[in-house]
């Protein structure tokens, strides 16, 4: 399981990963419910599972995609999350899944269940592939600039 992301959020967050094989059209991310993923009513905050449907669903993309990081990143282009119910348990898992890939534009939908298999959110996603571009002045070389992925 990968926990070091290189993202701060990722970490504080404290996703846990497997990165699906190349082709792949699926990909799963874990994130335990911990005091930093709560909201001001001590419910899993919207923000947190937003940014793990993301990260799910950017893995699948990528995976499936073949993106050439050198040449290519991939960006969010919409993303819309409904929230059906609270965990359960102390953990959930985004589930997410390649539904359309075209040459630009690949579209994932995604479960974020708890670790009992209920449901928490529903999530539908696109990614697009564009052209990469260099880092924002004053941003460290290899991070993600404009253009720059999830």
């Amino acid at each position: 399981m990968s926990r070091d992301h290189g993202i701060p959020l990722h970490d504080m967050l404290d996703f846990e990963f497997v990165s699906p094989p190349a082709g792949s059209t699926t990909a799963e991310v874990r994130m335990p419910v911990r005091p930093e993923a709560l909201g001001v009513t001590g419910n899993l905050h919207g923000g947190a599972i937003a940014t793990l449907v993301d990260l799910a669903c950017a893995l699948a993309a990528a995976k499936h995609s073949g993106v050439d990081i050198e040449r290519e990143s991939l960006v969010t282009a919409d993303l819309h999350v409904r929230y059906v119910g609270r965990p359960r348990t102390d953990g959930v898992v985004a589930r997410a899944e390649v539904r359309r890939a075209g040459r630009r534009l690949i579209v994932i939908g995604c479960d974020v269940v708890d670790d009992d298999d209920h449901l928490v959110a529903v999530a539908d996603f696109s990614m697009m592939v564009v052209p990469r571009r260099d880092p924002l002045p004053g941003m460290p070389e290899g991070s993600i600039g404009r253009g720059g992925a999830t």
